[in-house]
């Protein structure tokens, strides 16, 4: 029998582990291709530091040829254009790939057009990509050269409300070093519906220690609001209030890429793979998707919406059960393996600047039996340790390690 082919659509933290925990899972004996848009691996988490000067670009990324290449994996740095999935092909910048079974990790697009005024060469910055990092980082100097006061926050519809929260306390640690703390007013706005949401419905006591980490800080939160726009140097709200500022950073809302969206037959309307607990796509048995490219349902209503975090832990957790269902249909049984994506821990490190938080709970969304927050430094050192053994392990596909 010829050998079975797998495809996998990006190259980060979802679809690197697939790639390798389907190789692994079948000794080799199958055919594993990666096809990612990005030739370099990006340790998300620590795009908090970087605009700070605490990382460069080469601390937090590494190539990822070399990585597949050691594992017996085909890489191909190219885009996907197209998905053909009766005919079991995708087009790509790069050539047309069969395959037996495919995965989609293609991860995430900032969606600026929810708040007029965001976006590259707008009104904020934003840290949800290295270079959208690299930028905030430009604006940063030239704010220490001219201090005023700052704004940092979550649109309507983010889900990544933790990155923000990390940014906000850690760029508070920076003015303290600056010298500048009493001279800058610092303000949090999020459509999160009290302090501690995170996108997850919150934890026990999270609203208490958030508000006790903002007022040490001397932070003002703006909580539960929508925003309408923004100009140079303001910030316009839903309800007209506005907040003048010199610096500002704002987490806008993830959307899928457009090659899944145009695949209407698997995606929703935002661009996302709706799946089963399997990571099976719900019409496709062969077709998985894995990560941040997987739709999730809010299971709540807030007065304004919020999206649910898709961050590594839980992609990682997805693309381990995606590869064990590939192997065990490509030996001929049926996929067995289960975890659908509230049922997965939580486990999370914010980390801000010389301290931070660990956030535990037995899972993702409500309704949960256990979750805990604890504070304290060691959360920064535990964030600095993990960030140095993941890059390691990743670099080096030990993906099967913790």
């Amino acid at each position: 029998m010829s050998r079975k082919k797998v495809l996998v659509l990006g190259g980060n933290f979802a679809g690197l582990t697939a790639a390798l925990a389907v190789r692994h899972e079948l000794h080799g004996d199958v055919d594993v291709r990666v096809v990612s848009a990005s030739d370099q691996f990006l340790f998300n988490p620590s795009l908090i530091w970087l605009p700070f000067g605490k990382r460069r670009p080469a601390d937090i990324t590494f190539p990822l040829a070399p990585t597949f290449e050691s594992h017996g994996i085909d890489f191909a740095h190219a885009e996907a254009t197209a998905l053909d999935l009766d005919g079991r092909k995708v087009t790509t910048t790069g050539g047309v790939y069969d395959y037996d079974y495919l995965v989609i990790a293609t991860g995430y697009r900032n969606n600026f057009d929810v708040v007029p005024g965001l976006g590259p060469g707008g009104n904020a910055y934003t840290i949800t990509s290295l270079e959208d990092a690299i930028n905030a980082g430009e604006g940063w100097r030239r704010f220490l050269r001219a201090p005023g006061d700052i704004v940092v926050g979550a649109t309507q519809g983010a889900g990544c409300f933790g990155a923000a929260y990390e940014y906000l306390f850690n760029l508070s640690h920076q003015l303290g070093k600056a010298g500048l703390k009493r001279q800058v007013k610092l303000t949090w706005v999020s459509s999160e519906p009290f302090l501690g949401h995170f996108g997850i419905g919150g934890l026990p006591h999270g609203e208490a220690l958030l508000s006790m980490f903002l007022k040490k800080e001397h932070i003002t939160p703006v909580m539960s609001t929508a925003m309408d726009h923004v100009d140079e140097g303001r910030l316009v709200l839903a309800d007209g209030k506005t907040i003048d500022f010199t610096y500002a950073m704002i987490v806008p809302p993830f959307v899928g890429q457009d090659v899944i969206k145009a695949t209407s037959e698997i995606a929703d309307a935002k661009g996302y793979v709706k799946v089963r607990d399997t990571y099976q796509s719900l019409t496709r048995d062969e077709v998985y998707a894995v990560g941040i490219a997987v739709a999730v349902d809010v299971p709540w209503q807030t007065p304004t919406p919020v999206g649910v975090p898709k961050t590594g832990f839980p992609a990682e957790r997805m693309a381990h059960v995606a590869a064990r269902n590939i192997a065990a249909q490509i030996r001929g049984e049926a996929p067995a393996s289960r975890k659908a994506f509230g049922d997965i821990p939580a486990v999370c490190v914010m980390d801000a600047g010389n301290n931070g938080v660990i956030i535990l709970a037995d899972k993702m969304l409500p309704p949960r039996k256990h979750g805990l927050l604890i504070p304290g430094p060691q959360a920064h050192a535990m964030k600095l340790g993990f960030e140095k053994y993941f890059l390691w392990k990743t670099r080096h596909g030990y993906v099967g390690l913790p």
